[in-house]
């Protein structure tokens, strides 16, 4: 059922959205994760409504940080819903509520623009609200969800991504600065985050799928 539920956000393009906001959030987190583990420090993340978003860092200008903190937008939710999904296998789905919890409150201390405080303060209220409040199958129902939406959102994000690479003045993307950085052409970072987003999905769809049959 969330499965379902997930493939029809997906599908429907008002549905997605309001969905690609949590994508989002997760991208920026990856940004502001990577950024810190390099040695920078987070300044800033933003959230836009046509769901776009912006993490700043300041801290030395190596390629090497720059680098890594621009790939990991991407990959970030397929990555986190990998995760969810193993700790869902391993029986704790309860628990993947509570870590979402965790990680908005981490994201929400370092929100800069009103819209982005209003889309972290609605995330993190009805995070807290199912993890706290709801009867126990509607909180593993939506861990479930909330894993599929990670693992698939991360997908189409990327197919987004390569779409809009192709349109005039779509040269501003992630790929597009790590190209500049590292000389590698922006298409063969999208071909990079595909693999890496399609790989997270099929082990997270393996793990979920496997524990149901069992």
């Amino acid at each position: 059922m969330p499965l379902a539920v997930v493939v029809a956000v997906l599908a429907v393009p008002s549905l997605w959205h309001l969905a690609r906001h949590v994508v989002t959030i997760a991208h920026e987190a990856g940004h502001g994760f990577v950024a810190f583990l390099t040695g920078r420090r987070v300044s800033g993340i933003r959230l836009h409504s046509d769901t776009s978003g912006l993490t700043t860092s300041v801290g030395q200008e190596k390629r090497l940080p720059l680098s890594l903190m621009a790939f990991a937008g991407y990959p970030a939710p397929g990555v986190l819903g990998l995760g969810a999904a193993a700790l869902i296998a391993a029986g704790y789905p309860l628990a993947l509520l509570w870590i979402v919890v965790v990680v908005l409150v981490l994201v929400l201390v370092q929100i800069r623009n009103w819209y982005g405080f209003l889309v972290m303060v609605v995330a993190l209220g009805a995070a807290v609200a199912v993890a706290w409040f709801a009867p126990t199958d509607w909180r593993v129902g939506v861990a479930y969800g909330m894993a599929w939406l990670l693992l698939l959102g991360a997908v189409r994000a990327v197919v987004e991504l390569g779409t809009s690479r192709r349109r005039p003045g779509g040269g501003g993307s992630d790929a597009d600065a790590l190209a500049r950085l590292t000389r590698v052409p922006g298409g063969v970072w999208v071909a990079l985050f595909w693999l890496v987003t399609v790989g997270c999905a099929l082990g997270g769809a393996w793990l979920m799928l496997a524990g149901l049959v069992a």
